[in-house]
């Protein structure tokens, strides 16, 4: 009797134990409850319905977002085949130098800088004239004209008597009189002439002070002229200035200081060196463009203004920064934005502020870190099935084990 009863005690623990893993055992395997946070037609992932049903934009039924697909920034995974099918191809984000280049054209123009002017100081009157004609090229120390101002000659007798004098007084007055031949306007080498010879010179011939073309004559042979007038006007032409239409988009790649590489359609095979002296704090309101001032090296004499020339301006290198391949980038009107590739086929849309673009490569200015893998090829592919304006939408391409 004992017996039987140890029996059926036995049997109904390992029954009720049976039982219990038996449950435990389903419980384990019955796959949680996914939340649905929102149904959307994909087509129109912007859309949001709260419940199932038929898209009313297309024929086809509502698809459920669950709430471990929606996390901002979740990945977009697909598989190795997937994307070697899709065409997928990455890039790096890196770390670079960028030497900013731009071509732009512009034409020759005097330098300013190198302008000269020979004014009367006094009245007088032109009594020969070498130069005749506008623009006629001249060198430093040439004869320019011949004239005769009666205060000039007033001037130098006072001087001329004081040179003897010996006393104190005397020689303070010579002084002054000297300073007051050069605040007139004669020339140093005229009173060298004077204290040399001990005799006044009544005519006075003008020189041009530096190497150059005369792009104004103010008088003529005969003529007289008052104090303050323009004689000639003189230009330099060891150097010459460019104007190049910069569009205002590309100003920033064109500092103050940039080397630039001229070519000159009259002179084939030729290069002029030179640097980009000013931007002109001006945009034209119908080309969007600014100008940019380029001091070029003329002492071989061969550009002349008005002559059309084509440069090409290379910046100094500017300090790292993070650069991606432009492929990379897109941009939906809105906002710019990167996919990048994570470990085991997740993809990633990520925003970026994008900076300057220079030859294929976009700077990032923030978004990325170096190093990280982008995608530079396939990114709609990616993403077919959902809106970039989203980043929590994911396109699963093959089963999770």
């Amino acid at each position: 009797m004992l017996a039987v009863l140890a029996l059926g005690v036995g049997a109904g623990y390992w029954w009720g134990h049976r039982t219990t893993a038996t449950s435990a055992a389903m419980t384990e395997s019955k796959p949680a409850e996914r939340k649905v946070l929102y149904w959307h037609d994909p087509m129109v992932p912007g859309q949001k319905f709260d419940k199932p049903g038929k898209s009313p934009f297309m024929d086809m039924q509502l698809e459920p977002v669950y709430a471990d697909e929606a996390g901002e920034g979740s990945d977009v995974r697909v598989s190795a085949n997937a994307a070697q099918s899709l065409g997928i191809r990455l890039g790096k984000v890196e770390k670079v130098a960028l030497s900013a280049r731009l071509q732009a054209v512009g034409n020759v123009a005097f330098d300013e800088g190198k302008l000269e002017l020979v004014q009367a100081r006094v009245e007088g009157y032109v009594t020969r004239l070498y130069v005749k004609a506008p623009l006629e090229r001249v060198r430093r120390g040439q004869p320019l004209a011949d004239i005769l101002a009666p205060q000039w000659v007033e001037a130098e007798q006072e001087y001329l008597a004081l040179l003897d004098a010996h006393s104190p007084s005397a020689q303070a007055i010579r002084d002054a009189a000297r300073r007051r031949l050069r605040v007139l306007g004669v020339p140093e080498t005229t009173i060298q002439a004077i204290e040399a010879k001990r005799e006044t010179q009544a005519g006075l011939t003008l020189i041009a002070p530096i190497d150059g073309a005369v792009t104004e004559l103010g008088v003529r042979e005969g003529t007289t002229f008052m104090p303050g007038a323009t004689l000639f006007r003189i230009n330099g032409l060891a150097s010459v200035w460019v104007n190049a239409q910069i569009p205002e988009a590309k100003i920033s790649t064109v500092p103050v200081g940039a080397t630039v590489l001229a070519h000159a359609t009259a002179w084939p095979g030729l290069t002029f060196q030179g640097q980009v002296i000013a931007l002109l704090p001006e945009v034209n309101r119908e080309t969007r463009t600014l100008t940019a001032r380029v001091a070029l090296d003329n002492r071989s004499d061969q550009l002349a203004p008005g002559m059309f020339v084509s440069l090409d301006v290379t910046s100094p290198a500017a300090e790292p920064q993070l650069v991606v391949p432009s492929e990379a980038v897109i941009t939906t009107g809105e906002r710019s934005v990167v996919i990048v590739a994570g470990e085991g086929g997740g993809y990633r849309v990520v925003d970026v502020s994008v900076g300057a673009e220079q030859e294929g490569r976009s700077v990032i200015l923030s978004g990325l870190g170096e190093g990280q893998s982008v995608v530079v090829s396939g990114q709609f592919l990616i993403d077919s099935e959902a809106s970039l304006k989203s980043t929590g939408n994911r396109l699963e391409t093959e089963p999770k084990p």
